[in-house]
């Protein structure tokens, strides 16, 4: 079992994890954060799965339908063949809702012959938890006899016995599967089933035709993007990390986290990237998603909060589950939901300075957005000096770290340009002076003569990858020597085996152990900026040429076997192939900081 096996399908409130064998080995409903019906990923014994297997020596193919995230699994031998089309539904039913239901269809459509086939349905309930299954009236339903009570209902055309038992049988007809996690008030058949099918296909082509369209790479770019747009969680406006828990960084190692969640990092530099592909109601949404978590006045953020604006996050451990090929422990909730991490400001504030670039009329919130906006760089203002754990979330001692500066300095600056913005001159002065001093504070504590680079944290002599994206915020030219020495630096000690490590350092989980796949991505839209141009297209092929065959990305590489690691998809990994994707054909990538005044240290 490879994390690379799998494809993801999903509404835009949950998702599922479909392997290239045809098989469902993960998906919680009703929701991103709820538990698993099916978490065979965590635990291949006790966690749940749904298969369609073919008797015979059959070969699988997988794919997307273009332009969607409807996924085709295909099953062809000598003497017949078939496909698995899998979807969760969504489309609007009106100008600004959205029917996105917490189910899964699977249609099972013949192309050859008469194949032999075996339904192996198993929903473990509440995380693979002991579950009872039984017929009932035109459905089969399963329910949970642990833990809190929860059922899930399977429709199908097919003899609901037959299922049950789980045994071949010839497949003369198309059939389909709708796993609900509601009882179902209209009638299901195939008929319906195709209509949900039609309705989801048209949505998916619908938004993909929206995205800028670019000369090089439009492709693994389409996929990346459609990738974001599933981790979005349509009722609120959050924005998930990755729809998965506990997939480990490496294999028989403890760095295994829940991604399910809202980082206030993560998220806004989605915004950003959707917001430069021409995606720009997401953007809207989820800076209503942001009000929403605020506590008032000069009242600072989390890190991350849950998809519905929850605070506390609170980590716990599964033990009954194995974990991913016996990686334990399997974790759910996320413990670093109360760290400080003084980088997050300046992502937020960059994305509602662009997301009022773009709507500069929405002034129905406007005036609570711009009290939230002065609440935040009152924030900053107050915490810059103060040490952090940073982006990498480093659960060891709290230190100076040169990135949170940075984006500190980012978050007032971008302070400065609402201010402009909405004509408020009189923090202009004031808080462009705060600026100013975080910035000289950053030349004159971050940058070490005798390594010649932006350290990781003052006082070190220790590189990190975060730095590199200290031109793209705007503190730094790319033709400034002192930063070409840093990404020189940088790439001489953390390119290992072709791939970017986020730092080498031991942490308290020890070395890492692989690759940060959007640390790669960093590396290349730096050396493109420098002029290394060359050596940075080579490095961008390299990295989506591990892409899985469906062109998805996880979160780490593991550069000895190349296997893909980590939670998955990641939101990361693939916002950062877009940037390099849009920098390559020519588009500009900076956070948006054009008119802020550059004072030379």
């Amino acid at each position: 079992m490879f994390i690379s096996d799998y494809g993801i399908i999903g509404n835009c409130r949950s998702s599922a994890l479909v392997s290239k064998y045809g098989c469902i080995d993960w998906c919680c409903l009703p929701d991103f954060d709820s538990s698993s019906i099916f978490a065979r990923l965590l635990d291949i014994e006790n966690g749940g799965h749904f298969g369609i297997s073919a008797k015979g020596d059959y070969t699988m193919t997988q794919k997307y339908i273009t332009n969607t995230n409807i996924l085709v699994t295909s099953f062809n031998s000598d003497v017949a063949s078939f496909e698995i089309i899998d979807f969760m539904p969504i489309y609007r039913t009106d100008e600004n809702n959205y029917y996105n239901a917490p189910e899964i269809y699977r249609i099972v459509r013949i192309t050859r012959g008469t194949p032999i086939i075996k339904i192996d349905y198993n929903p473990r309930l509440n995380f693979g938890r002991a579950t009872k299954g039984y017929i009932e009236r035109n459905y089969l339903k399963h329910v949970s006899t642990e833990e809190k009570y929860e059922s899930i209902y399977l429709y199908t055309n097919l003899n609901l016995e037959l299922i049950l038992k789980s045994e071949y049988f010839d497949l003369t007809e198309e059939c389909f599967f709708c796993v609900a996690y509601n009882q179902k008030l209209i009638k299901i058949d195939i008929n319906r089933v195709f209509l949900e099918y039609q309705r989801t296909k048209v949505y998916w082509m619908n938004w993909s035709n929206r995205t800028l369209n670019l000369i090089k790479y439009q492709k693994q770019v389409i996929r990346s993007v459609l990738v974001l747009k599933l981790l979005f969680f349509e009722k609120s406006g959050a924005i998930i990390a990755a729809p998965t828990t506990s997939l480990p960084e490496a294999i028989g190692e403890s760095r295994n986290w829940d991604y399910r969640f809202c980082w206030i990092r993560d998220s806004s530099m989605v915004i950003k990237t959707l917001l430069q592909l021409g995606h720009s109601n997401s953007a809207r949404k989820f800076q209503k998603y942001i009000l929403s978590v605020n506590l008032g006045k000069q009242n600072d953020i989390q890190i991350m909060y849950g998809i519905r604006g929850e605070r506390n996050l609170e980590e716990k451990i599964i033990p009954h589950l194995k974990g991913f090929r016996d990686s334990s422990p399997v974790r759910i909730g996320n413990g670093a939901f109360s760290q400080k991490q003084h980088d997050i400001y300046g992502g937020l504030l960059d994305s509602i300075y662009m997301t009022l670039q773009k709507f500069p009329s929405t002034l129905d919130t406007t005036e609570e957005l711009w009290t939230f906006v002065r609440g935040l760089v009152i924030v900053v203002s107050r915490k810059w000096m103060t040490p952090d754990k940073s982006i990498w979330e480093i659960r060891g001692p709290e230190r100076h770290f040169v990135y949170s500066k940075v984006m500190s300095w980012l978050a007032v600056s971008k302070g400065v340009k609402i201010a402009q913005m909405l004509d408020k001159g009189f923090y202009v002065d004031e808080w462009g002076k705060i600026a100013d001093n975080i910035r000289q504070d950053v030349f004159t504590n971050g940058w070490n003569e005798e390594i010649g680079a932006f350290v990781q944290y003052y006082g070190s002599k220790s590189l990190d990858a975060a730095n590199l994206l200290m031109e793209e915020a705007g503190i730094i030219e790319a033709d400034d020597p002192r930063y070409i020495s840093t990404v020189l630096k940088i790439k001489e000690s953390l390119l290992i085996n072709g791939f970017m490590y986020r730092y080498i350092d031991g942490d308290d989980f020890g070395k890492p152990s692989g690759s940060f796949i959007l640390c790669n991505f960093w590396l290349i839209n730096s050396l493109f900026k420098i002029g290394h141009k060359e050596e940075a297209l080579k490095l961008f092929e390299n990295v989506i040429g591990c892409s899985n065959h469906l062109g998805l990305l996880s979160e780490h590489i593991n550069t000895d076997s190349m296997e893909l690691l980590g939670n998955f998809p990641q939101a990361y990994s693939h916002l950062g192939l877009i940037q390099s994707a849009l920098l390559i054909n020519g588009q500009d990538i900076s956070f948006s900081n054009e008119d802020f005044k550059f004072i030379k240290p």
